[in-house]
């Protein structure tokens, strides 16, 4: 058994191109699936967040629609709720990366807001990304390796191959012309080689250490992959 760190969201809010605040959080799969995964394997998992303030979750991820239908939906909220680590996060300053033998970061619209500019956060990811431990990313949450920069300037993550949401994937869901940017752009200038998939279809991409994934779907893959490395 082994301690894994969730790093996840403050924000409840992303803001748009027109400035407007659209509610936000983390994606209730992408935290449920590997918290579950992991838990069952015997690891233990603590939650982070920048502040220590309690992860809020995005309530659209709850929507029938994105747990397949009343049932998956009801299900995915129990499930939820039996996470008492969600309401005790620690500080991300206080981290200390050796305690851990891996990190995690699930996704929802909320890293767009904080930890893509969180230098704590970003600090954290460079130091995992060289020790080798093994990191693990999936959906939005990969606007966090955006804040994990050199002192030369440069990206820690630059010629790494990765998994994210995609451009098709946020013009489907309705938000990318309201976005002040879109991820898969920005990974892509910061030298990140962002390997697309089909939307909404599991895609999870190993580069050394580093596991990825594209969206939703992906997170229970990506965790089975991470386990796999784990063991």
């Amino acid at each position: 058994m082994s301690k894994i760190l969730f790093v996840m969201t403050g924000a409840d809010h992303w803001t748009l191109a027109d400035g407007t605040k659209h509610p936000t959080g983390f994606w209730a799969e992408e935290a449920v699936a590997p918290f579950q995964a992991f838990t069952a394997a015997g690891h233990e998992i603590v939650i982070a967040t920048p502040g220590g303030v309690v992860p809020p979750l995005d309530q659209g991820s709850l929507a029938p629609q994105f747990n397949g239908g009343e049932e998956g939906a009801k299900k995915m909220a129990d499930a939820l709720a039996a996470i008492g680590e969600i309401q005790r996060p620690i500080s991300l300053e206080d981290v200390d990366l050796d305690d851990y033998a891996a990190v995690f970061y699930p996704g929802g619209h909320g890293p767009m807001e904080d930890l893509a500019v969180n230098v704590d956060s970003g600090r954290l990811l460079t130091s995992a990304l060289k020790s080798g431990k093994l990191l693990g990313v999936v959906c939005h949450a990969p606007a966090a390796l955006l804040a994990a920069v050199e002192q030369d300037g440069t990206n820690s993550f630059a010629g790494y191959k990765v998994a994210a949401f995609t451009n098709a994937e946020e013009a489907q869901s309705g938000l990318a012309d309201k976005a002040k940017w879109l991820l898969q752009d920005r990974l892509t200038e910061a030298g990140v080689q962002v390997q697309v998939g089909e939307p909404w279809i599991p895609n999870v991409v190993v580069d050394r250490n580093l596991v990825t994934g594209q969206n939703p779907s992906s997170s229970a893959p990506l965790a089975a992959e991470l386990l796999r490395k784990l063991a």
